[in-house]
C-alpha cells in the first residue's frame, strides 16, 4: 500500500487495516522540502511536471514508520525511496535502525541517488558526487548496523573505532530504486530493486533483466524483491502474470480502483477491503 500524498492524519488508520487486511508492506516516500520553482526536471513524467500538489504532505519518513510500526504488528514497511545521500550517513543509520529496532525487524531501506539538484543545493549537499557518496553510505550502514565495534575508512566517510547502539534484530534489506542500468546493478548487489509505473509488459521486461544482472553476479538464487506499479492491471490475473515473470510486489493505492485517489478515509478503507477480497486473495491462489 502506497502512502504518498496522503493526508497525515489518514496514515494511521491506514496503516491499521493494511495490517489486518493481509498487505505485505507500506511504503512511505521521502523528500525534505517542496520547493516552488525548480530548475530540475521531474524525470518520470514526460514534460518534467511533478506528481503530486504542491500542498501533499510529506512526513519524515522515520517518524511515520515509527508511529506506524506501534499501531501494526505485522505489516512490514519500505521507503520509496530515501534520497540517503542528502544526509549524513551516521544519522540515517541511527534513524533506520532504530526504526527496525522499535518495529521488531519489519522495515527496509528503499534508497535512491536523487533527482532534484535544487533539494540537494538547498541542504548543502554535492549532487555530482551523490551516486558515489550513496555506495559508500550503504557500505557504511551495513556496517553501523552490525553488534559491537567496528571502523571504516572510505573516499568520503570514515569512521573510528565505534559502536551504534541499539543494533537492529537482523540486517536491514536494502532495496534499491531507479530507472537506468546503474541503478539496476546497484539493485542486484543489494536485496531488491524498488520501480516506477509500468505496464505488466514493462514490469515483465525489468524483472528478466535483473534476473539476468543477477546471474552475472552468481547471486540468482539468493532471495531478490522486485517491487513497482502496473498501470494497466486491473485483474487477478493480470497481477499473477507479473508475480509470475518475478515481480515480488506491486504498490499501489486500492482505492483509487474503486473511488478515484482523492477519496475519503472511508472510502479509502473501503477500497482496501475491497481490493483484498477481488485481488489480492485471487491472485494468491
Amino acid at each position: 500500500m502506497v502512502t504518498a500524498f496522503q493526508p497525515a492524519d489518514h496514515l494511521v488508520p491506514l496503516a491499521r487495516a493494511a495490517d489486518e487486511l493481509g498487505y505485505h508492506a507500506i511504503s512511505v516516500p521521502d523528500h525534505v522540502v517542496d520547493l516552488e520553482e525548480l530548475s530540475t526536471p521531474y524525470p518520470y513524467t514526460p514534460d518534467g511536471a511533478r506528481r503530486w500538489d504542491i500542498e501533499a504532505e510529506w512526513p519524515d519518513p522515520w517518524v511515520l514508520i515509527g508511529a506506524l510500526s506501534a499501531v501494526t504488528t505485522r505489516v512490514r514497511f519500505f521507503t520509496s525511496v530515501y534520497v540517503a545521500a542528502l544526509r549524513n550517513p551516521f544519522q540515517v543509520a541511527k534513524s533506520v535502525g532504530t526504526a527496525a529496532v522499535l518495529s521488531g525487524g519489519r522495515v527496509s531501506l528503499g534508497v535512491g541517488i536523487g533527482w532534484c539538484r535544487d533539494e540537494f543545493d538547498l541542504l548543502g549537499a554535492d549532487f555530482s558526487t551523490r551516486g558515489r557518496r550513496t555506495d559508500e553510505g550503504l557500505a557504511l550502514m551495513r556496517a553501523l548496523w552490525e553488534p559491537g565495534w567496528t571502523e571504516f575508512e572510505g573516499e568520503f566517510y570514515s569512521a573510528p573505532r565505534l559502536q551504534m547502539n541499539p543494533s537492529p534484530p537482523s540486517q536491514v534489506p536494502i532495496l534499491v530504486g531507479g530507472l537506468s542500468e546503474v541503478a539496476f546493478r546497484r539493485a542486484v548487489r543489494h536485496e531488491g530493486w524498488v520501480g516506477d509505473i509500468y505496464t505488466v509488459e514493462e514490469a515483465c521486461g525489468h524483472a528478466a533483466r535483473l534476473r539476468e544482472l543477477r546471474a552475472e553476479a552468481g547471486r540468482a538464487d539468493e532471495p531478490f524483491e522486485i517491487i513497482t506499479a502496473l498501470s494497466d492491471a486491473f485483474l487477478p490475473g493480470q497481477f499473477a502474470t507479473a508475480r509470475d515473470a518475478g515481480v515480488t510486489e506491486v504498490w499501489t493505492m486500492p482505492w483509487a480502483y474503486y473511488s478515484g485517489v482523492d477519496a475519503t478515509l472511508e472510502q479509502k478503507l473501503d477500497g482496501m477491503r475491497r481490493f483484498a477480497d477481488d485481488v489480492m486473495a485471487p491472485a494468491q491462489r
